[in-house]
């Protein structure tokens, strides 16, 4: 059943622009490739590069039709025969703590957070690398260097910065990338220390957020894709109301 679904945008009506002086945007189709969560699958996307104008409005509207952001492009899966990668969101406004999520916060009330600009530092970095060395050893991003590292967080158009926790000695322990959009925040990359696994950092991070868009006044979460069979992506069905687009409307999910 849809609860208040919303229609997903779709390539063609994404800058809701009727200015004639405005050029057409592009959307390219890449070549396919192995898919890096599926094994025996092959993985294609739609891409656009974000223009240097209108590229909060541009986002803003292509993230509601499932897009995400890397760089200053926007990509969605769009292969051939798999409909596997599911975009998500939390619905922030209707989200209600679990008794499991209360004792996440409680054990890190002693972490200082912080709203920093999307400008990359060799903390950051570091910490970064020990988690890819710990979570994602064999995954592409493991031989980023700090100039990609940098590339990541710092080439952007829109309204990008980093959420960092830090314990009380003021040593960083976690990070998130995000994206705030119109309607709430998008969670671009997160990592934290693999030494403070008794922290759930990767949940206090999406609780963090959580909070953050209820206190603007906001509605959601983006949290990327989510594949029913990847078992790394099973945590996001842990924050619910957690909604994902169906038959080109969003609506709540099930498990």
């Amino acid at each position: 059943m849809r609860d208040e679904a919303t229609r997903a945008s779709q390539p063609g009506d994404a800058t809701g622009e009727t200015d004639e002086k405005q050029p057409p945007h592009c959307f390219y189709v890449m070549a396919e490739m192995p898919c890096p969560y599926l094994p025996g699958r092959w993985e294609r996307k739609v891409i656009a590069e974000l223009p240097v104008r209108r590229s909060r409005q541009l986002y803003d509207s292509l993230i509601l039709g499932g897009f995400r952001r890397s760089h200053r492009y926007v990509y969605r899966p769009a292969c051939s025969d798999c409909e596997a990668c599911v975009p998500v969101r939390v619905a922030a406004d209707r989200f209600i703590e679990k008794p499991w999520q209360r004792r996440v916060m409680r054990r890190n009330t002693d972490l200082i957070i912080a709203q920093r600009p999307a400008v990359a530092t060799d903390e950051q970095y570091r910490l970064f690398k020990a988690y890819l060395r710990d979570r994602h050893d064999d995954g592409e991003m493991s031989g980023m260097s700090f100039a990609d590292y940098r590339a990541m967080i710092e080439e952007t158009n829109i309204d990008t910065g980093v959420v960092e926790f830090r314990v009380p000695d003021g040593t960083l322990v976690a990070a998130c990338l995000v994206d705030w959009v119109q309607d709430g925040v998008s969670a671009v990359y997160s990592f934290f220390a693999p030494d403070e696994a008794q922290r759930s950092l990767g949940s206090l991070m999406i609780l963090e957020l959580i909070r953050q868009v209820r206190e603007r006044g906001r509605s959601h979460v983006y949290l990327g894709y989510w594949i029913a069979e990847s078992s790394k992506m099973k945590y996001k069905t842990r924050f619910e109301p957690l909604e994902g687009i169906k038959d080109g409307y969003w609506s709540d999910l099930t498990f």
